[in-house]
């Protein structure tokens, strides 16, 4: 399965990649001065594929950090559960060994039992 998702999806991506960075590798201005765009005090000058490939592995970032953010409350309920959980086998399996405990304390002794029954007469009442 591995080899047919490499196959199908990242290799065709790949492609898609190097020849979007191929053509669109003319140099572009990012300025980050909002006030000044003539000369601003904060620029870079980059390729366009390198600006557009950053602004969507940030966007890629920013989206997995509020989703982790937002399901905190889950990951939180599913960690107390966990404990609830853990807590009753615990309580359960102390329960069992003195079920156990109790119930072989109240067997009573077994008794001894001779070749013809426990009262030692055989099937016409003769004893032996």
């Amino acid at each position: 399965m591995r080899k047919f998702f490499t196959a199908v999806v990242v290799i065709p991506l790949g492609l898609i990649f190097i020849i979007f960075a191929v053509a669109n590798r003319h140099w572009v201005t990012v300025s980050f001065d909002p006030f000044n765009s003539v000369t601003p005090v904060v620029a870079v000058t980059l390729p366009l594929f390198v600006v557009i490939i950053v602004s969507a592995i940030l966007g890629v970032l920013a989206g997995g950090i509020a989703t982790w953010f937002r399901q905190g409350r889950w990951r939180r309920a599913a960690r107390q559960h966990e404990a609830d959980a853990r807590h009753v086998r615990t309580e359960l399996a102390d329960l069992r060994a003195a079920a156990s405990r109790d119930e072989a304390q109240r067997r009573p002794a077994p008794a001894q039992l001779g070749f013809y029954g426990p009262n030692g007469r055989d099937k016409q009442g003769a004893t032996l």
